[in-house]
């Protein structure tokens, strides 16, 4: 039985006051952590964090997800299994309550990775997925937050100058005891986005990516800047071809980004000997790692102990 490791992101961009979400990213990461501890799979660990940064309204999926340029919540999502490569993906869809349900359902349950708008959801109510009502996702801070994106005549990260609230696409990457490794993302996109459009959350090699012949990644930022570049298979292959451990390969991959295209946002990567990465252009980037019984909280970045050396 080898060690296990987790993180978990929030989002990427100017976080203005971290310390509002070290309580929610620490108890998320230790529920993922104690699930992993007892033997789960990483597949189980990532959908059970995703999920749970889903019902946050702190964060930019799920519950808490942005509204498009139409002031509707319409989300998206991906899985992935490192140790089959089979994964499931969403994109445009309205009232699912976790997104990442139904990513792992398309996995699971169908002969395709990516369903989209009106279709994911007659599979989600196939399948018993939960939905709830427009108003559990909409919030007078999100009007709010929509009204001044659009008087700027612009889209926005959700961590960003244009906006005061601090919310970000979520995701989870994780190496369970028996090797294996999974990653998960979930979004609800940027603020005042155009109806329609996808961005690299719910894209297999572009936003989430798992291996174990490499590394699990799960992306965060502007995501046609990670469309454009497919940076969680790049850093894989970083991993994979050029032998790189995790730090180098985050590392390695923002730094394609920025010099390819001047790319905004982060990443977390657990590769395949279970060390842990993460790297962003942005200012800062919400995250948590649980590894060899420590935890690591938020922007940054509290130590804690966990585990055996906590006990």
């Amino acid at each position: 039985m080898t060690e296990f490791s987790l993180m978990i992101h929030g989002g990427a961009g100017v976080i203005r006051a971290p310390e509002n979400y070290d309580a929610s990213l620490r108890h998320i990461i230790e529920t993922g952590a104690a699930l992993l501890d007892q033997g789960a799979s990483a597949l189980d660990a990532v959908t059970h964090c995703v999920a749970l940064l889903e019902d946050d309204p702190l964060y930019n999926a799920g519950r808490g997800s942005v509204l498009n340029a139409q002031g509707i919540v319409d989300c998206d999502a991906s899985i992935m299994d490192g140790r089959t490569l089979d994964a499931g993906a969403i994109a445009g869809v309205r009232g699912v309550k976790n997104p990442v349900l139904l990513a792992r359902a398309v996995l699971e349950k169908s002969e395709h990775v990516f369903l989209i708008g009106e279709g994911a959801e007659i599979f989600a109510r196939e399948h018993k997925i939960s939905f709830e009502e427009a108003d559990y996702f909409l919030t007078e801070h999100r009007v709010a937050q929509l009204a001044r994106v659009k008087e700027k005549q612009s889209v926005a990260l959700d961590h960003s100058q244009a906006n005061d609230l601090k919310l970000g696409t979520v995701g989870a990457v994780a190496r369970d005891r028996d090797g294996n490794l999974a990653a998960a993302t979930s979004t609800g996109g940027l603020v005042n986005k155009q109806f329609g459009r996808v961005g690299d959350s719910a894209v297999i090699g572009a936003g989430t990516y798992a291996d174990n012949a490499s590394c699990a990644i799960s992306c965060t930022g502007i995501g046609e800047h990670f469309l454009r570049t497919s940076l969680a298979r790049t850093a894989a292959f970083f991993v994979e071809y050029q032998g790189m451990n995790a730090q180098e390969a985050a590392d390695a991959a923002i730094r394609h980004l920025t010099q390819k295209i001047q790319g905004v946002g982060g990443l977390i990567l657990i590769d395949r000997n279970g060390e842990c990465g993460q790297a962003h252009s942005t200012p800062d980037m919400l995250s948590a790692t649980a590894v060899k019984g420590e935890i690591w909280v938020g922007a940054g970045l509290t130590l804690s102990m966990w585990g055996a050396q906590a006990r």
